[in-house]
């Protein structure tokens, strides 16, 4: 079997490159000045996004209450939520579904493994929980203000460590 037979269609953990001009639109519309609108072709052409594709977009996060749009001369895609207050789990979410790298760890949309015995005593689940916990810290609590105003973004570490610690067998 070839290396490339073994990933699957979606890769977890890796955003969709949808999600990646979605945050990349949201950024751009953070960045105009508060309540100006900004032409989906100005968006476009300065992140190399498809214009069509980021109708598409800008559509989605629209009907989510993420963004609000204006008709007319003086029309364009603005943020109707500050930038302060839109989280990049939020849009991850909205674009990509769950974060989570197995479904027996996603928070919105649980499933169980079929091939799992038992969850509680399942070292891959134990070691993705820690990495699923990791990041969602990190994109839950990263705002769009954040990333536009160079906050540093905190890297797993001790807690991360200790997570991975053996299950104590239920003797």
């Amino acid at each position: 079997m070839s290396a490339s037979g073994l990933h699957a269609t979606r890769n977890a953990g890796v955003i969709s490159q949808k999600a990646k001009y979605a945050l990349r639109a949201l950024l751009v519309l953070a960045r105009a000045p508060a309540g100006a609108p900004v032409l989906i072709s100005e968006i476009a052409s300065s992140q190399a996004i498809p214009k069509k594709f980021l109708e598409q977009i800008l559509l989605d996060l629209r009907n989510q209450g993420i963004v609000v749009s204006r008709r007319g001369k003086l029309g364009g895609y603005s943020l109707l939520k500050a930038p302060s207050e839109v989280t990049f789990g939020q849009v991850l979410r909205l674009v990509d579904g769950p974060i989570a790298p197995l479904p027996c760890l996603s928070k919105t949309a649980y499933r169980r493994c079929s091939d799992c015995k038992s969850e509680r005593n399942c070292e891959i689940r134990r070691v993705f929980r820690a990495v699923a916990e990791a990041t969602r810290q990190v994109l839950d609590q990263t705002t769009i203000a954040d990333a536009i105003g160079g906050k540093q973004i905190p890297m797993a570490g001790a807690d991360f460590v200790e997570s991975l610690q053996p299950i104590a067998s239920a003797g």
